[in-house]
């Protein structure tokens, strides 16, 4: 990785304003240049071409954010909000990690470089929205050249006057922000957490529980998805189909490795055809199934196992897929794997059979709870009845998490929502959700018979609820446990 000579830019939500940016360049400590020359200094002012991009289109879901910032405007009236995409957070010494921009503001402008910064500002009846953003890299002092993040090292950046036809919103020079918020007077709302410089600049001017409520606003307003957002969800779920197909052809070349070599055949899938992965893949073989977000992806892979793949894509504009499947690594189940494969299947019939318009978020969970239950009771692991044991939640030992939750720009999407408006709350079209039962039977699990231990299967899918009932977007990836089979020997072909 090329070392660069830094000059001193400030950050951006600390700066006040454009002279503030002008101080001299910083040599970084073991460089190899001792320093710039006036004469490459001035070298490099000139000779580049116009880059300008004037004939651009607003991005596909300019409609959709216009129409939400519309609603925002609509729940705080005569309010200054503040929603910050955040800031770049180091790694390690002058390396970054990848930025990802806070959600309620990618939701409300579709943008999500770094620095972003959404202002709506109270004016008549409404208000009047401002996107604060980075400039192009400044040439005559030599930022694009010399600073970490100018152009020449991370690329190049939209100009105020591209962004403002890309978004649809008027834009600003975020560097002149903070000073502009420190003076600001009127009640404010700020999305806390993304940006302390913003934070920072109104720390007098707004309390954590008004704040609190500009969050859950924008967490509920995401419960119920558009056109736009339902597209962008198929997109992810189909992309990730792809992905699952990737990895049962390479099941043998996992089996020479270990786990790593599916999680990096998924990767190379999602990065391909979306954005990134939308969660840490869980990739778990043989026992490791039996922890719920076995991440490290690091053991072996063994014929005559499951492999529990637990995967997303996420597209280019933030949406997720989050799409399970327990797979026989060799291609078949055998008698136990299936028996206890073909209850968490049931459990999850009934789970989505629960989902449709009216009916109560918790029904679906309930319904394959039961199931689950049933299953345990019938089997001997558990004594019943089956009241007994959903009312005390005997089940939990083996079934261990809440079958499912909201899905969309985040995988656990709409987190911030008021209980009685996401778990009591009742089921609209337009939600879109998971139904992912599981059962889980511990390596060292001394209540349950030794056939059992070291087994765990999930299996999940992505429902939208519909006008009349719902419709699985992940239909596509076979579940039930004769097609899984068929499938798996189809795409090994």
């Amino acid at each position: 990785m090329a070392e660069e000579l830094t000059p001193a830019v400030p950050d951006a939500a600390d700066a006040a304003g454009p002279d503030e940016s002008e101080e001299p360049i910083k040599q970084r400590k073991n460089g190899l240049y001792p320093g710039v020359s006036d004469e490459l200094a001035e070298n490099m002012k000139s000779g580049w071409a116009d880059t300008e991009l004037r004939d651009l289109q607003p991005i596909p879901q300019a409609a959709e954010t216009a129409a939400r910032r519309a609603a925002l405007s609509a729940r705080f009236p005569g309010e200054r909000l503040v929603i910050p995409a955040g800031n770049l957070k180091t790694r390690s010494n002058d390396t970054e990690y990848a930025f990802r921009s806070s959600v309620e503001y990618a939701y409300l402008t579709g943008n999500q470089t770094e620095d972003g910064v959404l202002v709506l500002e109270p004016k008549g009846e409404g208000h009047e929205a401002t996107i604060y953003l980075l400039p192009r890299s400044n040439r005559e002092n030599g930022e694009f050249w010399l600073d970490g993040q100018g152009e020449l090292w991370v690329g190049r950046r939209h100009s105020l006057t591209e962004a403002e036809k890309l978004y649809g919103i008027p834009a600003s020079d975020v560097r002149e922000l903070a000073g502009a918020l420190r003076e600001a007077t009127g009640p404010v709302r700020v999305v806390r957490g993304y940006d302390a410089g913003i934070e920072a600049a109104l720390t007098d001017k707004v309390t954590a529980e008004r704040d609190e409520e500009l969050r859950v606003f924008l967490s509920e307003a995401r419960l119920v998805k558009d056109e736009f957002e339902i597209g962008e969800l198929q997109k992810a779920v189909d992309s990730t189909v792809r992905g699952f197909e990737d990895v049962v052809k390479v099941l043998d070349q996992a089996e020479a490795t270990s786990e790593r070599y599916i999680e990096g055949t998924f990767f190379l899938r999602a990065r391909v055809e979306g954005n990134d992965v939308g969660y840490g893949t869980i990739a778990a073989a043989g026992p490791h199934a039996c922890t719920l977000h076995w991440v490290r992806n690091d053991g072996p892979v063994r014929s005559g196992d499951l492999l529990l793949l637990d995967a997303g894509v996420e597209t280019h504009t933030y949406y997720t897929a989050d799409v399970t499947r327990t797979l026989p690594i060799n291609g078949r189940f055998s008698e136990i794997q299936r028996k206890i494969y073909d209850a968490v299947y049931e459990a999850q019939e009934a789970g989505i059979a629960a989902v449709r318009p009216g009916a109560k978020y918790r029904d679906f969970h309930d319904a394959a709870q039961r199931v689950l239950a049933e299953r345990l009771v019938e089997w001997g692991l558990v004594e019943g009845p089956v009241e007994r044991v959903l009312e005390l939640g005997l089940q939990r030992r083996w079934t261990l998490h809440g079958t499912g939750h909201m899905l969309g720009m985040d995988v656990h999407d709409c987190a911030a929502a008021r209980t009685e408006t996401y778990v009591d709350g009742v089921l609209e079209p337009g939600m879109c959700l998971t139904v992912e039962p599981g059962l889980y039977f511990q390596a060292d699990d001394l209540t349950v018979p030794e056939e059992y231990r070291g087994i765990g299967v999930r299996i999940e899918d992505d429902i939208l609820v519909t006008e009349d009932g719902n419709r699985n977007l992940s239909a596509a990836l076979p579940r039930r446990a004769d097609e899984v089979e068929a499938w798996m020997a189809s795409v090994k072909g």
